[in-house]
């Protein structure tokens, strides 16, 4: 029987189009100490960013890369839902952003999950 996760990261889209949102949630199987969940964007060869705009259907302006959920914040909750937006444009046809989700505990990475999906350029509106 395989052993489930720690940390498991999943996104509705598996690609999009600059100014849609991106939905995600994280599972949380993680039994041990931690501090806080990371969630990093990065978006290849640019220095765009994924802006996340939703926290657990709470609306919130958060304009980093980085967004950092403390533990005490959760208040128990074993999935955070997130969703995020960015305005990068491919200079190609694509461009890849990944995401990375870690657990953090006292400045060390416990566990983490990525995934990566793409940004099209949008040819309809000459993007």
């Amino acid at each position: 029987m395989q052993e489930k996760k720690e940390l498991f990261l999943t996104i509705e889209e598996k690609e999009i189009y600059p100014n849609e949102e991106i939905h995600g949630r994280i599972e949380l199987n993680y039994n041990g100490r931690f501090d806080t969940i990371v969630i990093n964007s990065h978006i290849e060869n640019s220095s765009d960013i994924c802006n996340y705009i939703e926290l657990n259907g709470k609306k919130i302006n958060h304009p980093y890369s980085r967004l950092s959920i403390y533990k005490k914040d959760l208040e128990e909750k074993r999935i955070i839902n997130f969703i995020a937006i960015t305005q990068h444009i491919p200079k190609n046809d694509f461009s890849k952003v990944k995401f990375r989700t870690s657990i953090i505990q006292e400045h060390k990475e416990v566990a983490n999950d990525i995934l990566i999906l793409k940004i099209k350029k949008d040819v309809m509106n000459n993007l």
